[in-house]
C-alpha cells in the first residue's frame, strides 16, 4: 500500500467499516480473529451492506457473510486481476476519479516490457541475480501524458493489456472459482461504488504471508483505485494487524531495514554520508512530504544523540550502523544453524513454535552461546533444548548443546503503562492496573536498565565505536519503582523545538520539524501525539459527545487523521462526489480545505492550483494532487519503483504447488527469495517428477481460543479447555480418499516435517476443481507446540513449512505449502526422521527442487 498510495498503513478506521455499501474480505478471517473490530462489519451489514468472504475455509467470517466463496490458497491475484479485467473491459471504472487522482495517464519508457509479452518475465530482469533493474519501468522522460488515454504507453492501456488474459474462465483453472461467483463478486462490488457507494476491502496475513503477498495487496489497491473507493467513507482497504500494536511495531520499527517513521536504514556503499543518504532517499525536488526527508531524518539524529549531533558531524550520522545484506529474522536464523551468530534476544516471540520451519528454528538456537527469552511463560524456546521435537526424535541430545538460556520473566499487558498502535494507525494509551509481580519486568524498564548498565561498562572508554552508546540521550526520570516515565519517551518520540523562544516545548505537527538540528522527535509521523504538552494518546471522550469520527479518542497518526487521503473524497473542483458521500470538501469563502477530518493536504491549496514544479515538496503540489506522499501526487496504478518484482501484479504460483501456473511457463514469483539448503527442501511443483508425493494443499490459521504461538493461552486452563489439541481441517472427499476418521488422528508431512493431528471432517473445507483436477485443501491452526510446561501441547503447524520469502518485505509464504495426509499417528524416535526421508526420497527432493529462479524448459 506503501507504493500504491505512499503510506503503508490501514487507509480508514473500523468504524468506517459501518458506512461501507460492500465489504470484500480476503486473506482474513476477521470474525474470530479481529472480533471487536468485525463489529463495524455486522453494523454495516445491517444498515444493507453486502458482505463477501473470499477464502479456503469456511469460517464465523462467512457464517455472517451474505456470500462466502471457497478459493485455492495463492491464487488471489487471478480472482482479482480478472475483476480489474472486467471494470475495464465493461467501462465499470471511475473515470473523473481515475483521471484526476491516478498514474493512468501517464506514459510509460519505450523500453518498457511486459509480462504478458515475455512468458512471464518484466523488462531488466537478471536470471543470475534473480533481481531486476527496474530502469525500463520508469515513466517517460518526457513526462508525457494522455489524458484521452489511448496512448498505448500509457499506463491505464499497459493494465488493460496486462489483464486481457484474467478472465472468469482463467478464474475457474486457477482459483476453483465459479462463474457464478465471480459473476456476484463483479456485480457487488461494481454496483456498490462510484459517486454515490462505497466499497471496502479488509486483509490480513492471508495475503501477506506469501511469496507474492506485497503484489496481492497492490492488486487490490487498482481495484480500489479504478472503482475510486479510496480517501472516502466507507471505501479503503483495512489492514487487520492481529495485535495491540503490531502496526506499531512497523512505524517504531522490529524491522531490521527501517527506522522509524518508514526512513530506510543506511546501507553499505549506498550511504556513505548524510548527503549521500538524503540524495538517495528522497528527492527535494519530488512532490510531496517525503521530499522533507531531511528534516525527519535529522530530528530523529537529535533524538537519539541530542548535543552530540551537530551539523560539524553531520548530526552523528556515522553513529548509525550500516546494513551490508538482508538481516530478516529468517536470514539471522540460518546464520544461527550456519555458527555464525553467538546470542540472540527473543522477546514476545516464540520461533519454536511460531515461526517457519521450526525444525530449523530449534536447530538454529541449538547453535547459540546464549539465548535471552523474556516472555510471561517458560515457552518452548526456552525449553527446546530438553523437551522439543528433536530430543524427542534424537536429533539432539541436551548434554550436546551449549546454549545457555536466560530466562527474564515479562510484565503482562496490565502490568505497564504506555501506548500502542492498533490495526488503523490508532495511538492508545494504557494504564497500569497492577504491579508486576517478582522480578517480572516491562519491555521499557528492561531496555532501559539494560542500555544503563552497558553504558556504565562502557563510561571513559576512549574507544571510537563506543561513543554511539556513550552519546545516547538515556536519561529518562523514573518512580519509586524504578520505571521509567512512558510519558516522557511519548513525548521524545512525540519531538520538541531545541531552541528558539519555544526552546523545550513539543511539537505539533511534523511540517515544524527541521533540518537544521533545532528541532528533534523519534518518529516523525507521530508527531503531534503529545501536541501542547497533552497526551493526546490517553483521550477518551465517549463516542455520544464527539461526531462519528471520533477524533477525540486516542490519537491516529499522521496528525490525528482518520481517513488517509481524503482529499480524494471530493472531485477535482474540490466538491464532494455526492452528498451522501460527503467527507473533506474545499470551502470557498474561507479559502480552506473543511470537512470531518483533518484534510490530508495542504489546507490552503485551491483546487485549482497549479504550482510550478520544480519548487519540489508539498509546495509543489496541485490542486487535484490527492495523494500527497508520491512523488507525483498520484496514486499508482503502475509502479514505476517500490516493488522489486515487478510494476504490476501477476499471477505465480506459490513455492509449493501441485498446480501448474496456467498463465506462464514461468512457475513461482522469479524474485522470490529461496534458500537451497539440505534443511530446507522443497516439495516438487506441477509437473515434475515427484510431484504426486505431496498431493495436497495445506493452510494454517489462528482461533479465537488461542493467541499465537500460544505463550498467552495454552498456560491458562479455561482456554486450554476449549481449544485442548491440535487439529487439522479435511473434506467428506479428502477423509474417505486418505480413510481419514472424524475425531482419529493423521499424520501430514512435508519435505521438511511430520505431525500429527487430531481429524475434525466438516463441509467447511471445499474441494475445488482446478485444470479439470480435484485440489484438496488441509486447514491448520498453528498455535500448539511440543514441551512440557504448557497446559496443552502439541505438534506444531509450521514445522511444515519451509522457508521462501517474499523479495520485498522478506515475509514467510506460511498460506501454502504441499503435503500428504496419512490416517494413524506419526511415527516417534528415529523411524519419525526416516519416515520423512522416505518421503524425500519418493519425491526426489533435492536442494535444487523448485529453487530455480526461472523454470527450466524441457528444452533448456
Amino acid at each position: 500500500m506503501g507504493t500504491s498510495f505512499g503510506r503503508g498503513g490501514a487507509t480508514q478506521y473500523l468504524q468506517d467499516m459501518a458506512n461501507a455499501d460492500c465489504i470484500v474480505i480476503e486473506g482474513s478471517n476477521m470474525a474470530e480473529c479481529h472480533p471487536v473490530g468485525f463489529q463495524w462489519v455486522s453494523e454495516a451489514k445491517a444498515r444493507g451492506a453486502k458482505v463477501i468472504h473470499i477464502d479456503p475455509r469456511f469460517t464465523r467470517t462467512s457464517a455472517i457473510a451474505d456470500k462466502h466463496v471457497p478459493i485455492r490458497a495463492g491464487s488471489d491475484v487471478v480472482l482479482l486481476g480478472a475483476l480489474i479485467n472486467h471494470i475495464l473491459s465493461n467501462d465499470l471504472w471511475f473515470k473523473d476519479y481515475v483521471i484526476a487522482y491516478t498514474n493512468a495517464a501517464m506514459l510509460i519508457s519505450a523500453d518498457y516490457q511486459d509480462a504478458e509479452d515475455a512468458d512471464g518475465l518484466f523488462s531488466g530482469y537478471d536470471p543470475s541475480t534473480g533481481k531486476y533493474d527496474n530502469t525500463s519501468w520508469s515513466y517517460d522522460a518526457d513526462g508525457a501524458r494522455d489524458e484521452t488515454l489511448q496512448h498505448p504507453r500509457t499506463v491505464f492501456q499497459i493494465l488493460k493489456r496486462h489483464y486481457a488474459r484474467y478472465t472468469p474462465e482463467m478464474v475457474r483453472q486457477a482459483c476453483g472459482v465459479g462463474a457464478g461467483d465471480f459473476a456476484y463478486i463483479a456485480r457487488a462490488i461494481t454496483e456498490n461504488s462510484g459517486r454515490e457507494r462505497t466499497t471496502c476491502f479488509a486483509y490480513a496475513v492471508g495475503w501477506t504471508q506469501h511469496t507474492l503477498g506485497a503484489q496481492f495487496i497492490r492488486t487490490a489497491a487498482i481495484l480500489q483505485l479504478l472503482l475510486g473507493n479510496m480517501g472516502r467513507p466507507g471505501g479503503g482497504i483495512m489492514a487487520l494487524r492481529g495485535h495491540a500494536s503490531i502496526q506499531g511495531s512497523t512505524d517504531i520499527p522490529t524491522l531490521f531495514d527501517l527506522l522509524p517513521g518508514y526512513l530506510p536504514m543506511p546501507s553499505v556503499g549506498q550511504h556513505d554520508s548524510l548527503e549521500d543518504y538524503l540524495t538517495r532517499v528522497h528527492s527535494k525536488s519530488e512532490k510531496g512530504f517525503w521530499a522533507n526527508t531531511d528534516a525527519y531524518f535529522i530530528s530523529l539524529l537529535k533524538s537519539w544523540w541530542g548535543d552530540a549531533a551537530t551539523a560539524d558531524n553531520d548530526y552523528a550520522f556515522d553513529y548509525l550502523p550500516r546494513l551490508s545484506g538482508p538481516h530478516g529474522t529468517y536470514e539471522t536464523t540460518m546464520a544461527m544453524k550456519d555458527d555464525q551468530v553467538e546470542g540472540y534476544f527473543l522477546l514476545g516471540q516464540n520461533p519454536a513454535v511460531g515461526s517457519a520451519h521450526g525444525r530449523l528454528q530449534r536447530e538454529a538456537m541449538a547453535h547459540l552461546k546464549w539465548l535471552v527469552v523474556r516472555d510471561l511463560n517458560m515457552i518452548e524456546s526456552a525449553t527446546f533444548w530438553k523437551d522439543g521435537p528433536e530430543i524427542a526424535s534424537g536429533e539432539l541430545k541436551p548434554e550436546d548443546i551449549d546454549t545457555e538460556v536466560f530466562f527474564l520473566p515479562a510484565a503482562s499487558h496490565v502490568e505497564k503503562a504506555g501506548s500502542f498502535t492498533q490495526t488503523q494507525r490508532l495511538l492508545q494509551w494504557r494504564h497500569q492496573a497492577v504491579q508486576p509481580p517478582g522480578e517480572c519486568q516491562s519491555e521499557l524498564t528492561f531496555f532501559y536498565e539494560l542500555g544503563r548498565r552497558i553504558r556504565a561498562r562502557l563510561a571513559g572508554s576512549t574507544d571510537e565505536r563506543d561513543r554511539p552508546l556513550l552519546d545516547l540521550t538515556w536519561d529518562y526520570p523514573v518512580d519509586e519503582h524504578g520505571e521509567p516515565d512512558g510519558e516522557a519517551v511519548l513525548l521524545e518520540i512525540n519531538g520538541r523545538f531545541r531552541t528558539g523562544e519555544k526552546a523545550g516545548q513539543p511539537l505539533s505537527t511534523f511540517n515544524e520539524m527541521r533540518a537544521d538540528g533545532s528541532t528533534d522527535g523519534g518518529c516523525w509521523i507521530y508527531t503531534g501525539v503529545y501536541a501542547d504538552g497533552v497526551n493526546q494518546a490517553d483521550r477518551r471522550k465517549p463516542g455520544h459527545s464527539q461526531s462519528p469520527v471520533a477524533p477525540e479518542w486516542g490519537w491516529a497518526w499522521p496528525a490525528n487523521r482518520r481517513i488517509l487521503y481524503n482529499r480524494a473524497s471530493a472531485d477535482p473542483q474540490g466538491r464532494p462526489w455526492s452528498e451522501r458521500k460527503k467527507y473533506v470538501w474545499w470551502d470557498e469563502d474561507l479559502g480552506k480545505w473543511t470537512g470531518d477530518d483533518v484534510p490530508d493536504f495542504p489546507v490552503d491549496r485551491a483546487p485549482d492550483s497549479h504550482p510550478d514544479p520544480a519548487l519540489g515538496g508539498p509546495a509543489a503540489l496541485a490542486g487535484d494532487d490527492a495523494f500527497v506522499m508520491r512523488p507525483d501526487g498520484k496514486a499508482w496504478l503502475f509502479a514505476p519503483s517500490g516493488l522489486v518484482d515487478g510494476p504490476l501484479p501477476t499471477h505465480y504460483e506459490p513455492q509449493e504447488s501441485p498446480v501448474a501456473n496456467p498463465l506462464y511457463h514461468q512457475q513461482q514469483n522469479p524474485a522470490r527469495l529461496v534458500f537451497p539448503r539440505k534443511d530446507n527442501l522443497s516439495a516438487p511443483s506441477a509437473g515434475a517428477p515427484g510431484s504426486g508425493v505431496y498431493p495436497y494443499v495445506f493452510t494454517t490459521y489462528r482461533l479465537t481460543e488461542h493467541h499465537t504461538a500460544g505463550g498467552m493461552s495454552r498456560w491458562l486452563p479455561y482456554l486450554s479447555e476449549l481449544q485442548p489439541e491440535m487439529f487439522c481441517e479435511v473434506s467428506p472427499q479428502l477423509a474417505a480418499e486418505r480413510g481419514l476418521e472424524h475425531g482419529g488422528w493423521a499424520t501430514i508431512v512435508s519435505p521438511r516435517a511430520a505431525i500429527e493431528a487430531r481429524v475434525l471432517v466438516t463441509e467447511r473445507m471445499t474441494p475445488l476443481v482446478i485444470a479439470g483436477h480435484t485440489v484438496h485443501q488441509i486447514g491448520l491452526p498453528y498455535h500448539w507446540g511440543v514441551g512440557s510446561d504448557a497446559v496443552v501441547s502439541g505438534d506444531s503447524a509450521n514445522d511444515l513449512l519451509g522457508l521462501t520469502l517474499d523479495p520485498n518485505v522478506l515475509i514467510q509464504e506460511s498460506k501454502a505449502g504441499s503435503c500428504d495426509i496419512l490416517p494413524g499417528r506419526r511415527p516417534q524416535g528415529d523411524a519419525l526422521l526416516r519416515f520423512i526421508a522416505e518421503f524425500q526420497s519418493r519425491a526426489g527432493a533435492t536442494t535444487e527442487t523448485d529453487n530455480e529462479r526461472m523454470t527450466p524448459r524441457e528444452d533448456d
